[in-house]
């Protein structure tokens, strides 16, 4: 999940389970404000590890070292009690009105959880028992920006936040209005860009959805009746809601992307489905098989195949390259190993350019805007004639 999703999750949480008041109001700071901002900084602290690139020229770290120690469950309560008694020393330097600590660390831990959690969900993969296990699980149930629960997590602040002030209602929800009404059409470029293209339906309903917020609310008065913090419990709920039925979409995906593998009598080494932007209905099924990676896009609002017509379903299958001396010599290279010790469904690819011979390693479980350009993590490496590398490292898309 991205950093900024987890912040506006982090306040979400502070507004709706702990009484927290909004972070930039005009008054001074107070217990409220102290409340929200600590679980938004302890909801973005475990990304705080990307400042290691800026130290190192490692340039496998992002799957190395991103998400594992500070998204460690065994370190989280280390976390918690060092970023509570931070907090604490700055209020009291400050003299703001400050939580207990043991509140504070609770307030912390519940931040941090958060941020796990939601990475969990993605497919990127989490080191949640760092250091004392350095695997990766991966939920599969979002992807890993999605703009739908960024909306359900961020809209109900903003919302609580336009119907606080009942003499500024009109002029606050018009202007949110006219911020937002541009979002579904720049969401749908970005997925045009990623090739995931989004319907002018969804575009449409998401338009309509955003005036019915903001404008219906507040031409009708019943917006004010509704207490601060049940906008933010509502937002709350609403996200809980949305994530369990990508649990059960993801349920169907993956026992249809099962079905295929067995009526295709697939040799599966992994198998998984993944999610697709805008998510929820659409699913990437992925199976990894002793020579290449079969791929099934499916749309779970459909009813479901029968083995004749899901084998007829349009699939593609990316085969590895046959054995050679120079993909032998690359797998024994250590950062190739840490390639393949990171993708779930690796591809490996040969070609040549000339005298140069070239090895890419891409894991498909990443979008691909196009069949002909590498997935999104594909490592490549180059051999002049003799067998020397020339060089080594991620393919740029």
């Amino acid at each position: 999940m991205d950093t900024i999703t987890h912040g506006i999750a982090g306040a979400l949480i502070g507004k709706a389970v702990f009484q927290g008041e909004d972070m930039f109001a005009l008054r001074p700071v107070n217990r409220g404000r102290i409340i929200t901002w600590s679980l938004m900084l302890g909801a973005i602290f475990p990304d705080s590890d990307v400042f290691r690139d800026f130290f190192s020229s490692d340039k496998l770290l992002i799957i190395t070292w991103h998400r594992s120690l500070t998204h460690s469950l065994v370190l989280l309560p280390l976390w918690a009690v060092i970023l509570a008694a931070i907090t604490q020393a700055f209020a009291c330097w400050r003299k703001w009105e400050v939580p207990s600590f043991a509140m504070l660390t609770a307030i912390y831990a519940v931040g941090l959880l958060s941020h796990i959690l939601l990475d969990l969900v993605t497919s990127f993969g989490t080191m949640i028992w760092s250091p004392l296990q350095w695997s990766r699980p991966a939920w599969d149930l979002i992807f890993i920006v999605d703009f739908t629960l960024t909306a359900l997590f961020l809209v109900p602040q903003l919302l609580a936040w336009v119907y606080s002030h009942p003499e500024k209602v009109k002029s606050r929800a018009l202007g949110m209005w006219l911020v937002f009404l541009p979002a579904p059409l720049l969401i749908a470029r970005i997925g045009e860009i990623v090739g995931a293209p989004i319907s002018g339906r969804v575009i449409l309903g998401a338009t309509l959805i955003f005036t019915a917020l903001f404008l219906l609310p507040a031409l009708q008065g019943w917006g004010i009746k509704i207490k601060h913090d049940n906008w933010n419990r509502a937002g709350f709920i609403a996200s809980l809601v949305y994530v369990a039925l990508a649990l059960f979409a993801h349920h169907l995906a993956f026992a249809r992307i099962q079905k295929f593998a067995e009526v295709d009598h697939l040799q599966v080494q992994s198998i998984g489905a993944l999610a697709l932007p805008p998510s929820l209905w659409h699913w990437d099924g992925l199976v990894r098989t002793p020579r290449g990676v079969y791929e099934l896009r499916m749309d779970v609002s459909e009813k479901s195949a029968s083995e004749t017509e899901l084998l007829a379903h349009e699939h593609h299958y990316y085969p590895d390259a046959y054995p050679n001396s120079y993909i032998d010599a690359a797998r024994l290279l250590p950062e190739v190993q840490k390639v393949m010790w990171f993708s779930r469904f690796p591809v490996t690819r040969f070609h040549k350019e000339g005298d140069v011979a070239v090895v890419e390693i891409s894991d498909i479980r990443f979008l691909q805007t196009r069949r002909d350009r590498p997935a999104g993590f594909t490592y490549r490496v180059r051999f002049d004639i003799n067998g020397n590398v020339l060089s080594k490292g991620w393919v740029a898309r």
